[in-house]
């Protein structure tokens, strides 16, 4: 077996990372989400979009620990990247009743804990706001024909799933077998070490783990916070790893700095201490997970036009 299929082993055991297939999205859909993701309009004071904190050249993550929302209160978590998210069963970091995508929208545009968006209890201004647009009317009708009231926050969050299940990513020198001597000596490393919770497609199990002691005072209690079980005290789920080179700083709170740190605090909690070589090495094979291509397919990105007008 080779050890991209070694590495892929896992994928069956990790079915419960992707999510049954939802409808295929039609164009209208996809082309409005796409624009909604790059509005700041969904934000309370007009400064926030989706895109203010998942940009697609951080794989859309941000390059930032948190991110502080439009009241400046400070993010409590690491922004994750988007790769691949609409095959995702568990969305967040800790909380597993995100397990949809339109659902999930809720929670930055809504929700308190943080503030993001900033938009609690203002769900029906969305809708204003929007049909202020002429050509949100336009596009809202022909996403949803047959709609008495196109315009909704309910549209408006699928629309917006619409356009993240286009972000794919599989075409990583990784995914093409393109793999330098360094990045196969890697490999291996990873699948000894790694490859028991980074496993399948995506290179997680979408389970929660615990990777630091549990502390009772912690600020972010991880998992604990929904269950109210001990147990899960500072349990976070496992990260996807897909262009895990443009994704810094790591850990569900940020506070790796590198990829390098973040290696080492793996192999510490399981008693593992790379040398220079070794580390390289690993690093030369996570690197091989940039997917250029969806890092700049413009399809993906802001869009220029709306309705045959410059935007």
């Amino acid at each position: 077996m080779s050890l991209r299929l070694a590495l892929l082993a896992g994928a069956a055991l990790a079915g419960s990372a992707a999510a049954r297939p939802a409808p295929p999205p039609t164009p209208a859909q996809v082309e409005l989400g796409r624009r909604l993701f790059y509005d700041a309009d969904l934000s309370a004071d007009g400064t926030m979009a989706c895109a203010t904190c998942h940009e697609q050249r951080h794989g859309f993550a941000d390059g930032n620990r948190t991110h502080p929302g439009v009241t400046d209160e400070p993010g409590r978590r690491n922004v994750p990247g988007l790769a691949n998210v609409g095959r995702f069963t568990r969305l967040t970091w800790a909380d597993p009743r995100q397990t949809a995508l339109a659902r999930q929208v809720a929670v930055p545009v809504l929700g308190t804990h943080p503030v993001e968006m900033g938009m609690a209890g203002m769900a029906d201004a969305i809708p204003r706001r929007l049909g202020r647009d002429p050509c949100y009317a336009q596009m809202f009708a022909a996403a949803f024909p047959g709609s008495g009231r196109p315009i909704s926050f309910a549209h408006a969050a699928s629309a917006l799933a619409s356009f993240e299940r286009q972000l794919v990513s599989r075409a990583s020198p990784y995914d093409r077998g393109r793999l330098p001597a360094a990045a196969r000596a890697g490999a291996a490393l990873f699948a000894r070490d790694c490859a028991a919770c980074h496993k399948g497609p995506d290179f997680t199990d979408m389970t929660y783990h615990r990777l630091a002691p549990a502390d009772p005072t912690a600020a972010d209690q991880g998992l604990f916070e929904v269950t109210g079980r001990r147990r899960d005290r500072a349990r976070f789920r496992t990260a996807p790893l897909r262009n895990l080179a443009v994704t810094a700083p790591y850990w569900h709170d940020g506070s790796a700095a590198t990829l390098a740190d973040a290696i080492a605090r793996h192999g510490a909690r399981h008693g593992r201490a790379y040398a220079p070589a070794q580390l390289a090495r690993l690093q030369a094979f996570l690197a091989t997970l940039n997917d250029a291509a969806f890092l700049t397919n413009p399809a993906l990105g802001l869009p220029a036009t709306a309705c045959g007008k410059p935007l």
